[in-house]
């Protein structure tokens, strides 16, 4: 499924003026408030018409001014709100049911129940939205845009009403559905660790207009492109290689192996690895008789000050990896761009448990 999008519209004291495509299974619009990112979700779920733009779900035509502009009931579009907009008088199934019957192809009482299985709702279809926590609202708006049956799937910052504890209760559900369904979705936040987690694609907006777009894996560790986002230290993909006697599951990825603590994955599962830039610490000589599990050999790319710190962009095997140190640290490692180095992981982040 691809996605389309060229607007330019007048918003405040900044002009809307953004092209991007994308074909990834999750995008991303990542950047600050106000950037523009909830009216490209408006735009394209045809909640309002811009002054000049062009939109289109896999080459269906959504939007194009002046001469065409497709009602937003007849653009199988589904839009997830982070205020969840439940109906207060109807119960959880009730408010399934609804998305269910605005659906053009209705799911089957099958498909009905993966979905509550897959947003785990079994035991909350009799409530009303008052006994339900701000996670399960989400959860149960999540589960009502699957039941239109729609092209694809907009997210306008789900999560931003929530605190800490019920942000990572619903993160999970997130990442089940971006694996195991087929569904196009575009994520909109500013927050970074959201976007690590669940997209493939990132195309960052500031200002109104796009300032950078690419494969996660490549933007989250870019120390070039400053545009907004932070390096984060490393996202890529590992498998589930072994689970040892010693209570450590060992994951294998194009670098080498990473050792974490044991997971309940079967052998063989693919996995989302993150590493905060934070958690590298970097050395000229492969430690001995340290508490770390993971030691990484690698080789400097890219070498960035940035204030008081440096960030060291990694090769290691295919992955990228950033570590963030003092400059005086690198000064006094004489850290040069080709060095080989090794990278002491302080902490590794997978996909949660299921």
């Amino acid at each position: 499924m691809s996605l389309d999008v060229r607007l330019k519209h007048r918003l405040g004291d900044f002009t809307l003026d953004i092209e991007f495509a994308t074909a990834g299974r999750v995008t991303a619009l990542f950047g600050p408030s106000g950037a523009g990112k909830s009216s490209i979700v408006a735009a394209i779920a045809g909640l309002w018409k811009p002054r000049d733009g062009r939109i289109a779900v896999d080459g269906r035509v959504l939007t194009e001014t002046p001469r065409l502009f497709v009602p937003p009931e007849r653009r199988r579009v589904a839009v997830v709100f982070q205020d969840s907009r439940l109906f207060p008088h109807l119960t959880v199934d009730g408010n399934l049911r609804f998305g269910w019957r605005r659906a053009g192809v209705k799911a089957s009482e099958q498909d009905i129940g993966w979905i509550v299985s897959l947003l785990g709702l079994e035991a909350l279809l009799a409530r009303r939205p008052r006994e339900l926590s701000g996670g399960e609202k989400a959860r149960v708006a999540l589960g009502r845009a699957l039941l239109m049956a729609p092209d694809m799937l907009l997210l306008d910052e789900p999560l931003a009403s929530l605190d800490v504890a019920r942000r990572n209760e619903i993160l999970p559900f997130l990442e089940r559905l971006a694996r195991e369904s087929a569904l196009p979705m575009l994520y909109v936040s500013h927050q970074i660790e959201e976007v690590a987690r669940l997209a493939d694609e990132i195309v960052v907006i500031e200002q109104g207009r796009v300032v950078t777009q690419g494969a996660v894996f490549d933007v989250l560790t870019d120390v070039d492109t400053r545009a907004g986002v932070p390096p984060l230290g490393a996202v890529f993909e590992a498998v589930v290689a072994a689970h040892q006697t010693d209570g450590l599951t060992r994951l294998a990825f194009s670098g080498g192996d990473l050792f974490v603590p044991a997971l309940k994955r079967p052998v063989g599962t693919q996995l989302r690895v993150r590493l905060r830039a934070e958690d590298l610490m970097l050395a000229l000589e492969e430690p001995r008789g340290i508490s770390a599990n993971n030691v990484l050999a690698s080789t400097i790319a890219t070498i960035r000050p940035v204030g008081d710190h440096v960030d060291v962009q990694l090769l290691c095997g295919q992955a990228r990896l950033v570590s963030r140190i003092t400059a005086a640290s690198a000064e006094r490692l004489a850290l040069s761009e080709g060095l080989p180095v090794y990278a002491v992981v302080k902490s590794v982040t997978v996909a949660r448990e299921s």
